[in-house]
């Protein structure tokens, strides 16, 4: 076994979930990645640990989906819900072979879907979780590199340095912490809502790997403008590109997008999926372009994302949805640059750090 797997297995267990002797683990993995599931149920014994599996397969899953009833649906979730019970944590571990599996489900049963899993999900989050992508062949295709170099850079960004990155975070938490107005500004993009008494929150290993942002959320109804989002967004096996969307008193009021039927139809899921329920700020030095993966693209660093959806409940503006759709603005110089406003204050600039005390959380001192 690749000795990278295993010192892997042990960061998860002991730095993102600090996985305690008696404690249950739940592992929902999917096919392709049972070299780490493996070492995972290995090094979880040694621990004292109890690890069940549940070994996932994205074709068996769309096959479900096609002909599932409401009603199957419903009891699906709350069998899902009993189980979460007798759990101490959970990490959910993606290698499907195709991104896209689920794009021929239909868009009523993907919200049904949606809208059923919202409890389980809530619930999940009050555990121990975090969720990581395991390198396959078919998403190096997708992030445009040969097998050899994206599983090379999977095992580097998923080993980084995450206690340091989480010292370097404190001065921006502290920052965010005390700001009221924040303004988006770039190509497309003059966006401006408040943050005033919502928590900010680093993120630097504990739920994701690999990780790199800080996030809050807007005021529910403070938001006002328009984003353009530069990076594709793959979400329900759907592509979604130039995305852009129009806020009027923190409601989507207009959306646009290479699919604006399909992206209306997930905005309407539910009314909460009209308004945001995060915003966060990217600084993986590692991860400098789009990877069509959600867990790679937020945390570009020099990027901000926006959530149409669900609030976390440790930065909750009050935002309830089953949607938590993270959309991605790279605001590097290649990317057509842009800035970041606190207070009247410019924070950022074309992607870096440009008030006094955040310059340790550029590529350079990260790296």
């Amino acid at each position: 076994m690749d000795p990278r797997v295993e010192t892997l297995a042990h960061n998860i267990l002991d730095y993102s979930l600090d996985l305690k002797p008696g404690e249950r683990l739940l592992i929902d993995g999917e096919v392709g990645s049972e070299d780490l599931l493996l070492a995972l149920m290995a090094e979880a014994y040694k621990r004292g640990c109890e690890p069940f599996l549940q070994l996932h397969d994205p074709r068996l899953h769309r096959g479900w989906l096609l002909g599932a009833s409401r009603q199957q649906l419903e009891t699906r979730a709350a069998w899902e819900l009993h189980r979460l019970d007798d759990l101490h944590a959970h990490l959910s571990v993606h290698a499907g072979d195709n991104a896209s599996e689920l794009v021929d489900v239909p868009a009523k049963t993907m919200e049904a879907y949606r809208l059923t899993s919202e409890p389980y999900w809530n619930e999940l989050l009050k555990k121990k979780w975090c969720t990581l992508r395991f390198p396959t062949p078919s998403a190096a295709q997708a992030a445009g590199m040969s097998s050899e170099a994206f599983a090379d850079f999977c095992f580097a960004v998923c080993s980084l340095d995450y206690a340091r990155m989480s010292k370097a975070m404190d001065p921006l938490v502290e920052l965010m912490d005390r700001t009221d107005r924040v303004r988006i500004t770039g190509p497309g993009t003059d966006l401006s809502f408040s943050i005033a008494g919502i928590p900010a929150i680093k993120a630097a290993g504990e739920y994701n790997i690999p990780d790199g942002e800080v996030f809050t959320a807007p005021v529910r109804e403070s938001a006002d403008g328009t984003v353009w989002f530069n990076t594709p967004s793959l979400h329900d096996g759907v592509t979604y590109d130039r995305v852009c969307l129009t806020l009027k008193g923190g409601r989507i009021v207009d959306a646009d997008s290479s699919d604006r039927e399909r992206l209306a139809q997930v905005l309407d899921t539910d009314e909460g999926a009209r308004y945001l329920g995060e915003f966060a700020l990217g600084v993986n030095p590692l991860i400098e372009r789009p990877m069509k993966d959600t867990l790679y693209d937020e945390k570009i660093a020099g990027s901000l994302h926006l959530t149409p959806g669900r609030a976390y409940e440790e930065a909750d503006n009050g935002n309830r949805s089953s949607v938590h759709w993270d959309l991605v603005l790279i605001q590097t110089p290649a990317w057509g640059g842009g800035e970041v406003w606190f207070d009247d204050v410019l924070v950022r600039k074309d992607g870096r750090f440009v008030l006094a005390g955040l310059g340790g959380l550029n590529p350079e001192s990260l790296a």
